[in-house]
């Protein structure tokens, strides 16, 4: 089976989990930034999550060496371009890209320093069409950084960026303390995705919904209550399911609780994605193939490949377009 032809768009896609230790490296080097390695390979172990990872907290922690290289626009520039290189390489047609502009501000860019050098990037490479989620960050001393965010967004919303995102360690910071976020995007009218339902439980799928969210970030344990997969059926709610990721920061603990099967059968979209390419070692299509091995079938493909696309925060003129490749 060609399963590449069904990952043609990734629309959970982190910037910093997903640097290449060859972009990284290059960049550390131009700017003089020490690495515990030189060697991709033996830098790959300090930025792919471990055999043992015990949870989503200690899969967060590979984070903190990519952000090294984001704080400069030739940083940001040189690893977003590499990204959307290797993505168009491997086959896909549209992503959006997420990150948090509050994390590369710690060498004086402002945030809307970082938005802007990203949107130039994508709009100057002709690999892939691209888009920005910006992300906020859960956390206790956020709440400022989280709001200039939202500024930043309603400014270039529909010039690169098409929504925002709240991020970061959900089971020690709930959605509702960010309930003040979320109100001035709905006011902004800017669409938004949550992180939801991965560390969480199923009532912080619904928390995240009835905050206003049209996407769900991961979302895995809504099938843990009926009437939470009754309300994203409702309101026709697509969870970016990311199986790999998944199954790293122990949301599941085996390929055979992902409850993809479960969650058709209540009527709930899903999409497929790769959350944070080299943290989790993984490719879209590897995504896919996963599945594949679980008892999915190519029309099932098909259809999360439909999904990711109806999905997507793009016209519907590009979402037709994107189907052409499938269909």
């Amino acid at each position: 089976m060609d399963y590449k032809k069904y990952a043609i768009a990734d629309i959970h896609l982190h910037l910093d989990g997903s640097l290449s230790a060859k972009a990284i490296i290059n960049v550390a080097k131009e700017e003089g930034i020490k690495l515990p390695s030189y060697c991709p390979q033996k830098l790959n172990k300090y930025l792919r999550v471990p055999k043992n990872c015990k949870s989503l907290n200690e899969y967060l922690e590979r984070f903190a060496l990519p952000n090294l290289v984001l704080q400069t626009k030739n940083g940001l520039r040189k690893c977003s371009l590499d990204l959307l290189e290797r993505l168009a390489k491997q086959g896909l047609k549209y992503c959006e890209i997420r990150m948090a502009p509050q994390l590369s501000t710690a060498q004086g860019l402002s945030q809307k320093e970082v938005v802007e050098t990203l949107i130039q990037t994508f709009n100057e490479q002709k690999f892939i069409r691209a888009n920005l989620i910006l992300c906020l960050m859960r956390g206790k001393d956020t709440h400022e950084a989280n709001i200039e965010t939202i500024e930043v967004a309603k400014e270039f919303y529909g010039k690169g960026v098409v929504a925002i995102d709240l991020a970061g360690a959900e089971a020690l910071f709930e959605n509702q303390l960010f309930e003040k976020e979320f109100k001035l995007a709905q006011k902004y009218k800017l669409p938004f995705t949550i992180h939801a339902g991965e560390a969480g439980d199923s009532k912080s799928v619904q928390s995240a919904v009835e905050m206003g969210a049209s996407r769900i970030g991961h979302g895995i344990h809504s099938v843990d209550d009926k009437n939470v997969l009754e309300l994203l059926k409702k309101r026709g709610i697509c969870l970016e399911i990311c199986p790999k990721s998944n199954l790293d920061t122990k949301t599941i603990n085996s390929y055979s609780e992902l409850p993809l099967k479960k969650l058709k059968e209540a009527g709930v979209k899903v999409s497929i994605n790769t959350d944070d390419m080299t943290v989790s070692n993984t490719e879209l299509w590897k995504e896919y193939r996963t599945l594949t091995k679980l008892g999915f079938k190519e029309n099932e493909l098909q259809e999360f490949a439909l999904n990711t696309i109806d999905a997507a925060f793009i016209s519907d003129a590009e979402k037709v377009m994107l189907k052409k490749f499938i269909l």
